[in-house]
């Protein structure tokens, strides 16, 4: 497989908006299609980005106060199927799925949220992220081809590298930040063990 892989649609949805604007605003400057979700989406709106909802990628509106939005094959197919797997790719154009190359998401501020003295149990449990990490799963697992950002600081390097490479991105980065993405989705289930551990005796 090709060690560079051209970034032709990106996944944002991040708690932290650090950077999001300018981060998005750089994608757009290599003709990378937008989609997003709710909270990050009218950020970008509103600040003159063109992006996509993941509801018209679903098909499916935003659910159950945003619990359910991007848990579908229309985002984790993108995000799964094999490039160089002719099978994969004919089941994606089966069901009309386009492939996403980048996602950047960082998770419900969970450890932010529990550190507070009065938080309740119910304030706990709707800040445990699920599809965030889902998403940086499937991205991470085929990090073959498509490159997951977990932290906001990564931002520029990525940009500098498209730059660099007009709008491609290597296998040693793709590697590097599927690496670090792992370590972001273990800590955080380490984070709610060790709370639930205690709050659920």
């Amino acid at each position: 497989m090709n060690d560079l892989v051209k970034v032709k649609r990106a996944l944002l949805s991040v708690s932290d908006k650090t950077g999001i604007v300018d981060f998005a605003k750089g994608l757009v400057n290599f003709k990378i299609e937008l989609i997003s979700t709710g909270g990050t989406a009218r950020v970008l709106s509103t600040a003159g980005i063109k992006v996509l909802g993941v509801s018209s990628i679903t098909g499916f509106p935003e659910m159950m106060d945003g619990r359910v939005k991007t848990l579908h094959p229309a985002i984790h197919g993108a995000l799964l199927a094999r490039r160089d797997n002719p099978s994969h790719i004919r089941q994606i154009k089966e069901q009309g799925i386009e492939l996403i190359d980048l996602v950047a998401v960082n998770l419900y501020p969970f450890a932010q949220v529990v550190a507070k003295r009065r938080t309740t149990l119910e304030e706990a449990i709707e800040n445990i992220d699920i599809g965030g990490p889902s998403m940086v799963r499937s991205a991470a697992k085929n990090f073959q081809s498509v490159t997951i950002i977990v932290n906001p600081a990564k931002y520029k390097e990525v940009l500098g590298e498209l730059k660099e490479n007009q709008g491609a991105l290597s296998l040693k980065t793709r590697k590097r930040l599927a690496v670090e993405a792992f370590s972001h989705t273990a800590e955080y289930d380490k984070m709610i063990h060790n709370y639930l551990k205690k709050a659920l005796r």
